[in-house]
């Protein structure tokens, strides 16, 4: 009767640092980290373009656009041209203020809760020029 409970104690023991392993393995795992994406403003040729024009991202991810040729530029997204048509959220996410100066950049981070879809941008100096860029948010 004493091995049987003695076997039992051990087999429990065995089974509960089982446990506090693996669970441990679960509350540590390192969780999926946001990314920084570079968007240029103005291509290294020198086009009025951004660079990439079109990119994908997760929300909780962040662009960092770079001032780099042919300035002055800035960042607007379109209200009318975003899956919510939010005026908060384009204007949130908007850079109106002018970069002059190469090598200036401003970051834009997507909130976590961003519906996914397409958000088109623009430079507004450069508009009718066709500097137009999307970013498409992953659901």
């Amino acid at each position: 009767m004493k091995s049987i409970a003695a076997t039992l104690r051990r087999f429990g023991t065995v089974v509960l640092a089982l446990v506090l392993v693996v669970g441990s393995f679960a509350f540590f795992a390192p969780t999926a980290a946001a990314e920084t994406y570079q968007v240029k403003l103005g291509s290294d040729k020198g086009m009025l373009v951004f660079d990439p024009a079109k990119l994908t991202i997760k929300p909780g991810d962040t662009v960092e656009w770079v001032n780099n040729k042919v300035p002055p530029h800035n960042v607007v997204f379109d209200a009318a041209n975003n899956p919510t048509k939010s005026a908060d959220l384009a204007k949130n996410l908007s850079h109106k203020q002018l970069l002059m100066t190469p090598g200036q950049q401003v970051k834009t981070t997507f909130p976590e809760d961003a519906p996914a879809g397409d958000y088109t941008y623009y430079c507004e100096p450069h508009r009718g020029a066709g500097m137009i860029g999307k970013i498409t948010v992953e659901g």
